[in-house]
């Protein structure tokens, strides 16, 4: 069974960090490219951060850059979202992604709340 479960949420200060992870279970988490989305009230999901396989290259949005870093621990099947600087506009549910061609699998969401 297909798990991807996130935590580390929450309400924060702006100008705060959170660190989000999401351990993940039944499927080959090497093979996966890992990604971050979010999504705000009333938005659409945007991309945020993703992070490739072996090499682990990574991207970012142009909202996070310079802010939050993403990275993978694979002996724990394990992805990271370090944010710093946080703002008020990066408030949303932030969701876990992984995938393979044309397989994708997702975690349920946890919310942050940058809130003074």
């Amino acid at each position: 069974q297909v798990q991807l479960v996130e935590s580390g949420g929450g309400l924060v200060q702006p100008g705060g960090s959170l660190r989000l992870s999401c351990a993940t279970s039944g499927f080959t988490f090497s093979s996966y490219a890992m990604r971050w989305y979010r999504q705000a009230p009333g938005k659409e999901r945007e991309l945020v951060a993703g992070i490739g396989t072996i090499s682990g290259s990574t991207t970012y949005a142009d909202f996070v850059k310079g802010r939050f870093t993403i990275s993978r621990d694979n002996a724990k099947s394990t992805v990271y979202l370090q944010m710093n600087r946080l703002e008020p506009e990066d408030t949303a549910v932030y969701y876990c992604n992984a995938v393979r061609t044309l397989v994708r699998h997702w975690g349920q969401g946890i919310q942050v709340t940058v809130s003074s």
